[in-house]
């Protein structure tokens, strides 16, 4: 069975990228876009794995995992929180919100793929 990772990004050249590459991988790829129907959707689909963007419209990435992982139902689905804040105090935020990883969008390596890699075996058919 595939894997489901929800993306839950405003932009959507990201969320059309970031599907292509996953689905290219193997996973099953559900969005959204805004904190509120992350937050939903992570309720109830429950993923394997949240890519999650800090400015989203409705309710920030911040609050999204912090109800996620101070939830004992959803507090171990990984959380990699994917943004444009590119600072320190940002990224420190992120980690006591419980996000699992913190990756730049700028970042050009592959980390994001890598991490979701790391979090997930990719699913060949």
């Amino acid at each position: 069975m595939k894997k489901k990772i929800l993306i839950v990004e405003d932009y959507l050249n990201i969320v059309e990228i970031l599907t292509m590459r996953l689905e290219a991988l193997g996973y099953d790829v559900v969005v959204a876009y805004d904190g509120h129907e992350g937050l939903q959707k992570a309720r109830t689909l429950t993923p394997d794995l949240i890519i999650l963007d800090v400015l989203l419209p409705k309710m920030n990435g911040f609050k999204v995992s912090r109800l996620l992982k101070f939830d004992s139902k959803f507090q171990d689905i990984p959380i990699i929180m994917l943004t444009s804040r590119e600072s320190q105090h940002h990224r420190e935020l992120g980690m006591e919100m419980g996000a699992d990883e913190y990756v730049y969008k700028s970042d050009q390596k592959g980390t994001l793929l890598r991490l979701v890699n790391k979090y997930l075996k990719p699913v060949t058919n």
